[in-house]
């Protein structure tokens, strides 16, 4: 046979290969279509090589690291791990991508490194055993790093490290705590703390490499401590002294310039209705804005020399991160509940377009207000196109608690959709994005507090016409998973079948068994630990309430879970069945979720067909 024969042969498999996978895709259903459809990540890139990027990419079914050379176009994939990587970081010179390695998504690992250009990976941070991740920065000298741990023994501890030299220990305290930053010229380090005990509000901190004090910076608010702050960035500049940092001193979060040196705080002001964040353009002259307010988002760069803001033009949406490049442009992640995401860039166009099929959109998002206990709640509705009610309607609660929902795309929601159901989604207290009283509202009655803002608007979608109330279904993952089972039991007659996917299901059993910094965050939720407040934790417990559960229960968890630990999922369960109660458990090979596309096919897919099997008149798969 001939060489061009031989190519001509390879020509006419690699056709018939690609008309087979178009014919596959042809026959797959739109809600698949977008869990498989290629997205990437907001693409991070090197300060002092602007050129070279970091990403993440579910190209290969998995989501992984990848580097990108901007000059040559040139793409590689980083990482290759059963259950996927995301956690990546990329040196200021460009030289190297920093990946925390753990164990089938359990969190608890270490940080090893990779050259940009390729080759084996190696410690990163040798001399430091595994631990929690709390924060990571890296020097522009291509050989310092500031590492932050977290492990129940310890507590959190925040280490120096350098090439060639053993870590040295410079901040270690009981209570959560994280890097924020390390300035341009290596000589300042900020840190996030709650040696208060407050774990839903930091203080902030700057040392010296050497662990030596330079400043704090601590709001309180008449003696109570209820005011957070936050790290967003030391300016870009050797020897420039600001440090950007969050604080909600007006009831929202919004950004301010403190000289760490000289304490001056420059407070910008800027009378925005929501909440604000930022970071430095990179020659420090000024700052890009992203504003979030009602689950929808826009930028602006404020410049500080002439403190005028001005609007960067986005579509209506939701920006998910966005980014200042050298030149001038900015590059975000945008996406609309319309609409899948994309990376744009204010100098026109796509940034990163991945090869393969296209996301399918979906419907758009209707905005409703609807009066609660405590307030206004916001939901977010969607509903298959030229249907009217009364329709089978799943509320999906969002995870966090703080959190949010917003008029972004989402590939759960939208297969609920498909398959004729109406969506709605509830901004309910606790939730990010309406002020700080709405986010803070849950302390001492944890759960109970977000399932009177739920009543009140699944009220409000059976008496519209909306809903059809003999098919509700109560759903959501993580926290909105707790909110499930706890849901289930509290409003027994509310609801027909529940999915709960990685809930909390036995806070107490939860409690002792999570990772050490969602400790701190319970006992700043509950005012204290099982035993110090144990009528709280029994009235905010899924499993207090289990018997008076009569709608089928569908669980789904990861076996490696640390934040919601399969050992009180298994305590309910049993419950559940001591009773013969109707239920379904999918327990899978990951932790708080999968980052594997055809496993998370597969647990919508299960879904889905529990919904079909329980609810009488359900829609039926499309």
């Amino acid at each position: 046979m001939t060489e061009s024969n031989g190519s001509d042969a390879r020509d006419r498999r690699d056709q018939h290969e690609q008309a087979v996978q178009a014919g596959q895709q042809e026959r797959m259903p739109d809600w698949e279509k977008r869990f498989r459809a290629p997205r990437v990540s907001l693409p991070d890139w090197a300060e002092d090589a602007p050129d070279r990027s970091l990403f993440v990419s579910n190209a290969t079914g998995t989501y992984e690291l990848y580097a990108w050379d901007r000059s040559t176009g040139e793409q590689r994939q980083v990482t290759d791990r059963p259950n996927g990587t995301t956690d990546g970081v990329l040196s200021p010179d460009g030289a190297w991508i920093w990946w925390f390695d753990d164990k089938d998504g359990d969190e608890f690992g270490v940080w090893r490194r990779q050259p940009f250009a390729g080759g084996a990976d190696e410690p990163a941070a040798e001399g430091l055993e595994a631990s929690y991740p709390a924060g990571l920065a890296l020097g522009r000298d291509g050989r310092t790093a500031v590492v932050g741990r977290s492990t129940d023994e310890d507590g959190t501890t925040i280490h120096l490290v350098r090439t060639g030299e053993e870590p040295v220990e410079i901040y270690r305290h009981r209570e959560s705590a994280g890097v924020g930053d390390l300035s341009h010229d290596g000589s300042l380090i900020a840190i996030e703390h709650t040696e208060h005990g407050d774990a839903m509000h930091s203080a902030l901190r700057v040392l010296r490499p050497d662990g030596t004090a330079v400043a704090d910076l601590d709001d309180t608010e008449g003696g109570t401590r209820e005011l957070g702050l936050e790290v967003l960035g030391f300016a870009p500049v050797d020897g420039d002294t600001r440090l950007l940092i969050g604080h909600q001193r007006r009831g929202r979060w919004e950004p301010l310039v403190w000289d760490v040196a000289t304490g001056e705080q420059t407070d910008l002001a800027l009378e925005l209705p929501g909440d604000v964040s930022a970071e430095w353009y990179p020659d420090g002259s000024g700052l890009l804005i992203a504003h979030s307010f009602e689950a929808r988002s826009e930028l602006f760069r404020y410049d500080l020399a002439g403190r005028a803001l001005a609007e960067i033009p986005t579509p209506k949406g939701t920006v998910s991160g966005a980014t200042a490049r050298p030149d001038g442009s900015v590059e975000f992640l945008w996406s609309s509940a319309a609409e899948p995401s994309a990376v744009r860039s204010t100098a026109g166009g796509v940034v990163l377009d991945p090869p393969g099929m296209k996301s399918p959109g979906s419907v758009p998002v209707e905005d409703v207000w609807v009066e609660g206990p405590g307030g206004r709640i916001h939901a977010l509705v969607q509903k298959p196109q030229g249907t009217t009610g009364p329709l089978p309607t799943v509320f999906d609660i969002h995870g966090g608690p703080t959190w949010h929902d917003s008029d972004s795309f989402a590939a759960g929601p939208a297969a609920w959709v498909d398959h004729g159901y109406a969506v709605i989604r509830v901004n309910y207290r606790g939730s990010t994005g309406y002020g700080r009283a709405w986010t803070d509202a849950l302390k001492h009655r944890v759960g109970l507090i977000e399932l009177e803002d739920i009543a009140a608007v699944r009220e409000w979608a059976v008496t519209s016409g909306l809903a059809d109330p003999e098919r509700l279904i109560l759903t959501g993952g993580s926290w909105g998973g707790y909110l499930t089972l706890l849901g289930l039991g509290v409003q027994p007659d509310a609801w027909t079948l529940g999915i709960a996917a990685v809930p909390v299901a036995d806070y107490v059993t939860a409690y002792h068994d999570e990772m050490e910094a969602l400790k701190a965050m319970d006992r700043t939720l509950l005012g204290g630990t099982p035993e110090e407040v144990p009528d709280r934790f029994e009235a905010s417990s899924p499993l207090t309430y289990v018997d008076r559960v009569r709608a089928p229960v569908y669980i789904s968890a990861g076996v490696n879970d640390p934040r919601c630990p399969i050992r009180q999922i298994e305590n309910y369960v049993k419950r559940l069945e001591a009773r013969g109660a109707v239920h379904e458990v999918y327990r899978y090979d990951a932790g708080h979720g999968s980052l594997v596309v055809d496993e998370r096919i597969k647990q919508v897919r299960l879904e889905l067909e529990f919904a079909e099997r329980h609810l009488k008149g359900a829609p039926g798969a499309q």
